[in-house]
């Protein structure tokens, strides 16, 4: 904890003054500070011991929130137990591995941190704090022709404290100690003790606009706690939302390539058809023409695949070339499962909202924030009446330096007072402060605005995309049909062949509306919980209402 450096030799020609030289130094040196791994450690005590000690039940679980450095918390995500063993990510060991690894996440992590930090140091200028000081110098003055070689230390002790109402006190006592190293018995040992007081009576200096700094700075870091969950019910719902659109775009693959297979056997049963001249060979020419289209339809649909993976992997923190898939039996699990609707109606999902949305309530204290220094402001257009007191008193000579003379010392008793006859900076502080009072309940309104307008949105939305899946579900049946009749037609020789080709584009389009309904739905019902604010965000990084 502490440095310890070995003096450089030096030659005296007094013994005694190398001894006092080199204590002197070793002194100054070995009180050289704590080591870099100390102060971390005690930042990161101090800081999360102010993030647990405001951090609310109704904000979320309290896992996953330290950043990548710090010891985590019992319940935070463990990477090796939220790697798949095969090479296979299942829905929760993605969105596990998003929220241990991300790096956006990690940021957010750290501004919630850094918020924190600040604090302390905010606080700290409220605390009681002690200042210390030791000079010491050696010297050989050889131009007198006589051995004249003293060392003359000097140190100080002090203190310093801003109180909650504005009293700023100082003390500090300084000792002298001057020993000539000559053998000469003369020395000195002198200390001198003074402080000052000052008490804030009237006006913006009265106490409150120093409570001001530290209120602020108390708030500041609650509102980066409610950022910070809001942020994980976004983050969660996003990653979801991407996991799904990888299976998705897998999904329009396979669908693109069974619709090529079709395709080709078409374009093979109508070249046996055209040589038994059953069919006219224009037929088995925009039969190859579709078949070319589908082919390349599918290369597209692959590339597209492997670009939203390589995409996802980012999410996770991975290498783009990491051998990843992702579980196609979640996309199975869906359609099996179907959609449903939230048992909300949207008065109750508006009235939920304004309760409970994180970033809502961070606006409706900023306008509180506005009202308190708009008051502070007005405080600076009156008198301004300062308290203000000191005293000195030092010790008598010849090394009685711990007896000081306190009936013979100095003692100051005033005030002063700064009357209210050139305000024009106050004016102009007092009028931006109502200015950023009105327009922070201006936004504030706003906000609410945009909340039922989010929520509204959202509720309309999951109706429509609930009606678009049954109707995807109706036109998939419907092409189906279409297809099978088109070619047992065909095989009667009574097919058009246009329609044919038409109805295999038909099928794959209606596969392709149909997973991507489910998916939107899907998604749609996570954000819809999401803008209410009863999204709740697991340990594990998964969700429940």
């Amino acid at each position: 904890m502490f440095s310890i450096f070995w003096p450089v030799k030096l030659l005296f020609r007094n013994s005694e003054s190398l001894i006092w030289c080199l204590f002197a130094a070793a002194l100054m040196v070995s009180i050289g500070g704590c080591s870099r791994q100390h102060y971390k450690e005690d930042a990161d005590k101090e800081v999360y011991r102010i993030i647990n000690s405001k951090w609310q039940d109704d904000f979320g679980q309290k896992t996953n929130y330290r950043i990548s450095d710090v010891k985590p918390s019992p319940n935070d995500i463990k990477v090796e137990d939220a790697l798949p063993k095969a090479r296979v990510f299942s829905l929760a060991q993605a969105v596990a591995i998003a929220t241990a690894q991300n790096r956006d996440y990690q940021t957010q992590k750290e501004a919630l941190y850094r918020s924190a930090l600040s604090l302390t140091g905010t606080r700290y200028q409220y605390a009681l704090k002690w200042f210390g000081t030791i000079d010491s110098t050696y010297t050989d003055n050889k131009s007198t022709g006589v051995d004249d070689v003293d060392l003359n230390i000097s140190g100080g002790a002090s203190k310093q404290q801003l109180l909650f109402d504005g009293v700023l006190i100082n003390a500090s006592i300084a000792i002298d100690w001057v020993r000539f190293l000559t053998g000469d018995p003369r020395h000195t040992i002198g200390s001198v003790l003074s402080g000052d007081l000052a008490i804030p009576l009237l006006g913006s200096g009265a106490g409150r606009v120093v409570q001001e700094n530290l209120t602020q700075a108390e708030r500041d870091v609650l509102y980066q706690i409610r950022t910070f969950n809001r942020y994980r019910q976004t983050f969660v719902v996003s990653a979801v939302n991407e996991y799904y659109n990888v299976l998705q775009q897998r999904d329009a693959m396979i669908n693109a390539k069974n619709n090529y297979k079709r395709q080709v056997e078409s374009k093979l049963r109508l070249d046996m058809l055209a040589e038994a001249g059953r069919e006219p060979r224009i037929n088995v020419d925009e039969a190859e023409q579709r078949m070319l289209s589908a082919q390349n339809s599918w290369v597209t649909a692959q590339q597209s695949y492997e670009q939203a993976l390589d995409q996802f992997k980012i999410r996770l923190a991975l290498h783009t070339d990491a051998d990843i898939e992702l579980d196609p039996n979640e996309l199975e699990a869906l359609k099996d499962a179907g959609v449903s609707n939230p048992n909300y109606t949207a008065d109750i999902a508006i009235e939920t909202a304004l309760a409970r949305r994180l970033d809502l309530a961070n606006t409706r204290d900023v306008v509180e924030d506005a009202a308190r220094k708009l008051e502070l402001a007005a405080d600076g257009l009156g008198v301004q009446l300062n308290l203000t007191g000191s005293l000195d008193a030092e010790s008598p000579d010849n090394t009685r330096f711990t007896r000081l003379q306190f009936q013979q010392g100095v003692y100051n008793l005033g005030w002063d007072a700064d009357l209210p006859l050139d305000r024009k900076n106050q004016r102009n502080s007092y009028r931006n402060a109502l200015i950023t009072f009105t327009k922070s309940q201006r936004d504030y309104e706003n906000e609410i605005d945009n909340v039922k307008l989010q929520i509204r949105n959202a509720y309309r939305q999951l109706r429509e995309r609930a009606e678009s899946y049954r109707i995807q579900q109706l036109s998939l049946k419907l092409a189906e049909r279409r297809l099978e009749n088109n070619q047992l037609l065909l095989d009667a020789g009574r097919a058009d062949v246009r329609l044919l080709l038409d109805s295999q584009d038909a099928l794959v389009n209606a596969q392709n509306n149909l997973t991507a309904a489910l998916v939107n739905h899907t998604i749609s019902k996570l954000n819809f919980f999401r803008d209410v604010g009863v999204l709740q965000v697991r340990p594990d990084g998964m969700w429940e209402e």
